[in-house]
This record gives structure tokens, C-alpha cells and sequence, in this order.
């Protein structure tokens, strides 16, 4: 082979390679040493200031501020990647501050969000009358994940055949094909 072949031959390979990696952060996939959760940290806040943290779960709102944003959040077990359960499994709620604007539409509530960062304090909000303590996390990195679509089970229909010769409906009656959605 010639010398030319073979290097596009090893390019095609670290292309290969390459779409095969993940593209969620490194700092998402990996958790902090310690980690502690969050129900521990609502217990004693002061106790566990700046300690780093990687939480995640279910976006509950978003407040938009002059120079962040706060995003309440409904945290979830996480998986080896980082992705929250998405389940209604919750260890409590906490507040992520996040330095900017971040849309309120694209982060709405129900989305999916990881983030890393220190535990920095606590507020006191209520959720419908009951006060509720909130720990904060200053937030260094974050990811929002992809809605995760759910794909039907096959269907199986008896009356469709393959074979248009082969009928299982009196000619010329035949019924209209059904859709896979």
C-alpha cells in the first residue's frame, strides 16, 4: 500500500474513534472526592461549606437575575455518567446560583440538569406554606441532558402480510396499513 492510503486509512480510523466518545464533560461523568448528598448537607450546611459537590435532578424553576440565574432543583439519584434517574426517587431540593443568563424555556421545568460546584450556603423558601431550607451550590460546570425518547414496542398486526399476493382480507377489501409512531 502506498503511504498515502494509509494515512487516510488511519484518519478514517480516529474519526471512527472520535463519534464514539462521549460528549458530556469530564467533569460531569467523574464526582468529586467526598460528594456528599444532598440531604446530608441540608442537615448542616455550615458543616459542609465549600465543600464540592456534583448534584442533579429535575429543574422545579428558574429565577432570572441581573447577573445569574438560580435554577431550584429536585434532586435525583445519579447515574455512573451523571445523568439524573429522572424517577421520583428525591433526596430533597437544592438551589444552583449559576454566573449569566440562562433561558428559562430551554432549561424549563421538568429538564434533566447536572451540576458541578461548592456548597456555598442556604435559603430558606417556601414550597407551597412550608419553609423549606435550601442548600446552594455556586455552580462551575453543569449539563443539561437530552430528553430520552421512548420508542414503542414493535407492533404486531396479523392482517399485514409482506407478501401483496397472499391476502388475509376477501378481495378487493383490504385494509389501510397501519403507522409505526
Amino acid at each position: 500500500m502506498h503511504s498515502t492510503s494509509l494515512k487516510i486509512i488511519a484518519m478514517l480510523g480516529l474519526l471512527t474513534l472520535s463519534a464514539c466518545a462521549s460528549i458530556v464533560p469530564e467533569t460531569i461523568r467523574q464526582p468529586p472526592a467526598g460528594n456528599p448528598p444532598v440531604d446530608l448537607v441540608r442537615l448542616d450546611v455550615d458543616h459542609y461549606r465549600g465543600a464540592a459537590v456534583r448534584w442533579g435532578g429535575v429543574i422545579a424553576g428558574v429565577e432570572n437575575r441581573a447577573t445569574e440565574t438560580w435554577l431550584e432543583i429536585v434532586s435525583q439519584p445519579l447515574s455512573k455518567k451523571g445523568r439524573p434517574s429522572g424517577d421520583d426517587l428525591s433526596r430533597g431540593r437544592f438551589l444552583a446560583r449559576i454566573a449569566g443568563f440562562v433561558d428559562p424555556v430551554i432549561y424549563g421545568s421538568g429538564r434533566l440538569l447536572t451540576v458541578v460546584g461548592a456548597v456555598e450556603g442556604h435559603d430558606t423558601r417556601p414550597v407551597g406554606e412550608f419553609p423549606y431550607q435550601y442548600p446552594i451550590v455556586a455552580v462551575s460546570a453543569y449539563y443539561l441532558w437530552e430528553a430520552e425518547l421512548e420508542t414503542p414496542p414493535p407492533m404486531y398486526d396479523p392482517f399485514w402480510s409482506p407478501w401483496p399476493w397472499y391476502p388475509h382480507y376477501p378481495w378487493p377489501y383490504y385494509p389501510p396499513r397501519r403507522l409505526h409512531r
